[in-house]
């Protein structure tokens, strides 16, 4: 009886889900919550700043400054690789994902799961200055117009935008390529 006990258990910790690892609070944090602050534009000036790479996972992207910064940032020479949520992009009207791939720029779609819920840029996220942008901010007019958000840019963290960074890589691995067919 007490091995099938120490079975169990040991098989409990195997198939738990992996503790956070904490990181050490280092950099800045900016933070805004709309309607009141101007998270849009705080995000449009971190991403141009970026030098080397901007690492996208959207669920809902319509913002129309933000995907002309991103195009400029491409244009520019800076990696932007993006992926999104498979059912918002295929609901979506205004969606600027198909822009973007036929612009060049690299898009996945997510389609493992219910509701691919991150909203994340990673900016620079292997270089010494990194940023790390989250929150509840979707990508959109509403977001900054309409909606209650937050938005934190977190600076100067290379521990965060790495383990931000591996997050964004392992959902890369399960996405599948923008084909257009895949909306339909």
């Amino acid at each position: 009886m007490r091995t099938a006990a120490v079975l169990c258990a040991l098989l409990a910790l195997a198939i738990a889900p992996a503790r956070a690892e904490p990181l050490p609070a280092s950099g800045s944090v900016e933070v805004a919550f709309t309607p009141w602050d101007d998270a849009e534009g705080a995000l449009l000036r971190a991403v141009s700043e970026a030098r080397k790479a901007i690492y996208v996972q959207a669920f809902l992207f319509t913002s129309r400054p933000l995907g002309q910064a991103l195009m400029d940032a491409h244009k520019r020479g800076v990696a932007v690789p993006l992926h999104a949520d498979r059912e918002m992009v295929a609901k979506g009207d205004n969606s600027l994902i198909p822009k973007f791939a036929a612009a060049g720029i690299p898009v996945w779609l997510e389609v493992r799961y219910q509701s691919a819920h991150n909203k994340i840029v990673l900016i620079d996220p292997e270089e010494a200055h990194p940023a790390v942008v989250t929150g509840s901010y979707n990508f959109t007019y509403s977001a900054q117009a309409r909606n209650a958000e937050n938005l934190l840019i977190l600076r100067n963290n290379p521990r965060l935008a790495r383990a931000y960074l591996a997050n964004w890589q392992r959902h890369r691995g399960e996405a599948r390529a923008f084909d257009e067919g895949m909306l339909r």
